[in-house]
């Protein structure tokens, strides 16, 4: 178990395959046109199939997200559920053809320079949040706020506060001098983490980490966050309580998270965590090549086997 005093007691190595990816995100949505002005036309993803009220969007052959229409509200502030699901992006250029894209359309944009990536957040028309990222490790590293570090540190040994304004002249410079602009995502796009919100850090810590299997990164009491990865950053999951230790469920009908998807290699993998859920008395319903389960908090998450 974790000690809320000391955040550098969260480091381990990944008990999960290194090969473990993120599958679909499944999000409801209210309108099939409304979802589509941002996911389509702003976050470049292409529709793969559609089947009643259900969309599969992604890029190229590969599904990312998967929309179901119809629900009767938009996504409920200060409940458990979706913080943002991220597109990390192949280059940097992507990341600023997703910029012209959102202002052409005069949506409403937060560039924000993390050193260990760059990321462009926005909301769809529902309020699912939304983080697009560019990967950059070998610019510098996190630090430890908890323990009187900067957030972050460039490569050459300098403090970052991991949140600086992304300079946005810089990055449309990507583009060149006669930009040709491109209405969707490039090939290679991923769905590279999900950030949710839960009810309390050290128990989904102890989740995330000790029974789904990814390694301890961070848990930063003074920020209200932690993340777990595999063998690299940025993370792969991450998880807040800004909306509060009493925060509930979202209301029937709502729009917002309906699961997100852990693809294992193998069944040895798929069955590692069957066991370790089952010691922990999580919830599991089985289904063809995997099961779903909850988080603590009650994010629903389906774990799949690599087809």
């Amino acid at each position: 178990m974790i000690d809320a005093s000391v955040q550098t007691n969260v480091r381990s190595e990944p008990i999960l395959p290194l090969t473990t990816t993120l599958g679909p995100v499944h999000l409801a949505v209210t309108d099939r046109a409304k979802a589509l002005a941002i996911w389509q036309d702003v976050a470049g993803l292409d529709i793969l199939a559609e089947a009643g009220n259900v969309l599969t969007l992604g890029v190229a052959d590969k599904p990312l997200l998967v929309l179901e229409t119809g629900a009767t509200q938009p996504s409920v502030p200060r409940t458990i559920g979706l913080y943002h699901v991220a597109l990390h992006v192949p280059t940097r250029a992507a990341l600023a053809q997703l910029a012209v894209r959102a202002l052409q359309r005069n949506v409403r944009i937060s560039p924000t320079d993390h050193l260990v990536s760059e990321a462009i957040y926005l909301w769809d028309l529902d309020g699912n949040g939304i983080e697009i990222t560019f990967e950059t490790p070998w610019r510098g590293t996190l630090g430890d706020p908890d323990k009187g570090e900067s957030y972050a540190v460039t490569a050459d040994g300098r403090p970052h506060s991991g949140r600086d304004p992304i300079d946005l002249d810089g990055l449309l410079a990507e583009l060149g001098p006669s930009p040709v602009l491109e209405p969707r995502m490039l090939e290679g796009t991923r769905i590279g983490h999900v950030h949710v919100h839960v009810r309390k850090l050290n128990e989904a810590m102890d989740f995330y980490r000790d029974v789904l299997g990814f390694a301890g990164f961070m848990l930063i009491h003074s920020f209200g966050m932690g993340d777990v990865g595999l063998d690299y950053m940025p993370h792969t999951l991450a998880f807040n309580i800004w909306s509060g230790s009493q925060a509930s469920l979202p209301p029937s009908g709502a729009a917002g998270l309906r699961w997100f998807t852990i693809v294992v290699p193998d069944a040895t993998a798929l069955d590692g965590v069957r066991e370790r859920l089952t010691k922990a008395q999580a919830p599991i319903e089985p289904l063809e090549n995997g099961f779903d389960t909850q988080d603590p908090s009650g994010n629903r998450i389906r774990i799949m086997v690599k087809p």
